[in-house]
């Protein structure tokens, strides 16, 4: 278990890393133009601090997977980080559109491997929570 862990903590700093490109790519800069000055902020805000906390998510797992794994408030801590990738999962179909990815090849694919990638954080978060170092 501690081996995908720290799978998941490598997976977790490359995304957090990832999100460094996301403003030029999505082009917030054209899209948040017609937003008030704060509503503009509060959102970089919330990008920053989504960034940071998955940044985090990979530094512990990494740095701290026997422990998570071993210990009561380790476990604890695991099963909330797989409530968090679990509602995560839970948007990419309930709160995001069809229509941003159905019918066009690249965005489907980006739609199925994140799908994956959400599903493989919460089962590992899970399972560690559940299992702990039985594994």
């Amino acid at each position: 278990m501690s081996i995908h862990l720290h799978i998941v903590g490598i997976i977790l700093l490359l995304l957090a890393v990832l999100h460094v490109f996301f403003p030029r790519y999505f082009g917030w800069r054209e899209e948040l133009a017609p937003l008030s000055l704060l509503t503009r902020q509060i959102f970089y805000v919330h990008y920053l601090f989504i960034s940071l906390t998955v940044g985090l998510m990979g530094v512990l797992t990494l740095s701290s997977s026997d422990e998570l794994l071993a210990t009561p408030i380790g476990r604890r801590i695991l099963f909330g980080l797989g409530l968090f990738w679990l509602a995560r999962l839970f948007c990419q179909f309930f709160v995001y559109s069809p229509s941003l990815w159905r019918g066009k090849r690249f965005e489907t694919a980006i739609h199925l491997l994140f799908t994956a990638l959400w599903i493989y954080l919460s089962a590992t978060f899970f399972i560690g929570a559940w299992v702990g170092v039985g594994i």
